[in-house]
């Protein structure tokens, strides 16, 4: 016999799907918690610590440019980042190379980089039309609203491939260029199998655009399925947080401490690797950094870094050229973890929005008809035209007076001038785009100011962003702000943060800014353990039984049951958003079968963004995984069979596990985010 208390605590897991009431139309009896309350435990004995890797190399996927770079587990202070690349522009730094892709015609994979860019644009237009070129395609896994492995990408021709597949191929061509360079240095065929992988995503990504890096990591081969321990997918903002603590003062550009005009003196190249020096010599120090690629990480903690006492807080700002995200990490000594206090914010302001202002501009003068066409028709001509752009957006400067010119390619002029039937001059004239002229060299001329509103509406969002994030409690005495990532070389973007800060917190940029991500990675790689809480991005439970509270629980939740009165489709809550996890935490609780004669225990496990759900048919909450548990021909040797329910938060994944306490069998799940 139950005593009422007994009854009261009394929940019961049912099989629980559809909408209204997911659980009214299933006859399934349902389990019952042993311990109605929760434990959380730090179980790091459980996490095994895996295989020892000899290297680790990380892979920075970005919107626009990528890279890797690598360290040997021996020697963790040389930082190696990879091989000069073919080709590259002026005016550009290649450490890394374009994020662009290019299949053949029969859709098989061709060339990355440089190398498909340069191809591409070789080919006969009547030939090009039919290849399948790529770029900036990492910004649909965070604008598509629901995407799964499905979920597809057009190519410069407007044909559609598979993302995944993208992904993949992308993923698999820096394994094979980083395995060669391995092999290479070490003198013997380098294994894979000696790799750790780290690939980095930005923080303000949702679940499942995480998982879709994950999956197409196994696709390419990158990490097999079985070894997932093998791939970590870091945060990027995370990983430069990482590599900030390291940095020496003669690292970066402290804007705090300069008083200069604008914040930025002319002789200074902030975040490009320069430190004051004369024009001479400048080059002479650029031209012997550009060679090496081996970074000395001294196993210390930075100068500034010492600065930072316990509590001690700070925003990393990574502004990439898709995204730009947020962060706030404390401190916490003696061994100088990092929290997360504040879950990542952000959105699609990066440099990429740059562009597509710089394309409004040109349908304005042009006409969107001519420019559609144009870049369906000649699409390696209109690669040209985005690059010449590009090395035009970084002369951008506050103080700039005289005019940027962009060089139109030839084919540009040409096919206008059929398309519409008078020139491009004409058409520049007769505009009314007064800041934009057209110059005798045949080059569209951009006074200081037309390039400065090109920026505007990009800078304004993450001013805004940061605005808010600072009016936050939890964001309140900020002790230094760290500028990174590729678009924060951009002097208008570092003069705007400044603007908004007035000196509230010192600004850090370190020097070749658009590397700090990879380095962060691989250190992060050597020891993940240095990140040790984050904040949930979701609300995790599952779904229960409660017994009916007549005026507590809504009439239409009613399930009578043998008998018995149950208020259905309860969302019992593991973990809430933004809520402090450790990583590899786990929650834990107990369930019982509610009739001894159950066969199979199914267990749903639910996700939602709000903080508190009460029912798991609310808007918004949507199943993410199921826990299956037989248990069929077994006894329990207890009155009453433990069923353990266990989630654990691991980096990017999230593992669900049921074990049967009196036999040891388990079931595990990994939560899925991309199948819906």
């Amino acid at each position: 016999m139950m005593t009422e208390k007994e009854t009261a605590t009394e929940k019961i897991i049912t099989d629980a799907m559809a909408n209204p009431s997911p659980a009214k139309s299933m006859g399934d009896p349902g389990i019952t918690p042993l311990s109605p309350s929760h434990t959380q435990q730090n179980d790091t004995d459980q996490v095994p610590s895996g295989p020892s890797f000899v290297v680790v190399v990380a892979i920075d996927f970005g919107t626009t440019s990528s890279g890797y770079a690598y360290a040997f587990t021996k020697e963790p202070e040389c930082i190696h980042t990879m091989r000069r690349w073919e080709g590259g522009d002026p005016g550009v730094s290649n450490q890394k190379t374009p994020t662009t892709i290019l299949l053949t015609p029969d859709r098989k994979f061709h060339s990355f980089g440089y190398a498909a860019r340069d191809f591409y644009h070789d080919l006969d237009p009547s030939e090009s039309k039919h290849w399948l070129y790529l770029e900036k395609f990492k910004m649909k896994l965070h604008t598509t609203a629901n995407l799964s492995i499905d979920t597809d990408l057009h190519a410069a021709n407007g044909k559609r491939v598979k993302a995944l597949d993208i992904f993949a191929y992308a993923l698999a061509f820096f394994k094979e260029q980083a395995l060669k360079e391995l092999s290479d240095q070490t003198g013997g065929e380098f294994d894979n199998n000696d790799v750790r992988w780290v690939i980095t995503v930005p923080a303000i990504w949702k679940m499942p655009a995480k998982q879709f890096m994950r999956e197409a990591a196994y696709k390419s081969g990158l990490v097999s399925r079985e070894n997932p321990e093998q791939l970590i997918i870091a945060l990027e903002p995370e990983a430069a947080s990482i590599y900030c603590r390291k940095l020496r003062l003669h690292q970066m550009v402290d804007l705090g401490s300069h008083s200069t005009q604008n914040g930025c003196s002319p002789t200074d190249n902030v975040g490009g690797g320069m430190t004051q020096v004369s024009p001479g010599h400048a080059k002479e120090h650029v031209r012997r950094n550009r060679q090496s690629r081996t970074f000395l990480v001294e196993n210390v903690i930075g100068e500034l870094w010492s600065e930072l006492e316990e509590g001690d807080r700070y925003v990393v700002v990574d502004c990439g050229g898709g995204t730009v995200d947020l962060t706030v990490h404390q401190i916490r000594l003696p061994e100088g973890h990092l929290k997360e206090l504040y879950k990542a914010s952000g959105g699609p302001y990066g440099s990429i929005g740059i562009d597509y202002e710089f394309e409004k501009l040109l349908c304005r003068i042009f006409g969107q008809d001519f420019i559609d066409q144009f870049k369906i028709k000649r699409p390696a001509a209109w690669v040209d035209l985005m690059i010449a752009f590009e090395s035009r957006k970084r002369a951008a400067a506050p103080d700039r007076s005289n005019p940027l010119n962009i060089n139109l390619p030839f084919s540009f002029i040409d096919y206008y001038k059929k398309f519409r039937g008078h020139s491009v001059e004409h058409a520049l004239r007769k505009s009314n785009v007064d800041f934009v002229k057209w110059s005798s060299q045949g080059m569209l001329r951009m006074s200081p100011d037309a390039m400065n509103s090109l920026f505007k509406s990009t800078i304004d969002h993450i001013i805004q962003h940061l605005t808010e994030l600072f009016e936050k409690p939890e964001v309140s005495d900020i002790k230094f702000l760290f500028l990174v990532g590729g678009f924060a070389e951009s002097p208008l973007l570092q003069h705007a943060v400044q603007d908004m800060l007035q000196g509230r917190s010192r600004i850090i940029i370190p020097h070749d800014v658009g590397l700090t991500i990879l380095k962060g990675a691989v250190l992060f790689g050597l020891d993940p353990s240095i990140i040790k809480v984050r904040r949930a991005p979701l609300t995790y439970g599952v779904g229960v039984l409660n017994r009916f509270v007549d005026g507590k629980h809504p009439p239409e939740k009613l399930l009578v049951k043998d008998g018995t009165r149950w208020c259905t489709d309860v969302f019992d809550t593991f973990i809430a958003a933004d809520q402090s996890v450790a990583l590899g935490e786990m929650v834990k609780r107990s369930y019982t079968p509610a009739k001894p004669s159950q066969q199979v225990i199914v267990i749903h496990v639910y996700c939602s963004e709000k903080e508190k759900a009460g029912f798991i048919s609310e808007p918004g909450v949507r199943k993410c995984g199921t826990l299956r548990l037989d248990v069929s021909g077994t006894e329990s040797a207890a009155p009453r069979r433990e069923i353990q329910t266990l989630m654990q938060f691991g980096d990017t994944e999230i593992r669900a596990m049921a074990v049967d306490v009196s036999t040891g069998r388990t079931v595990k799940a990994s939560i899925d985010f991309l199948s819906h």
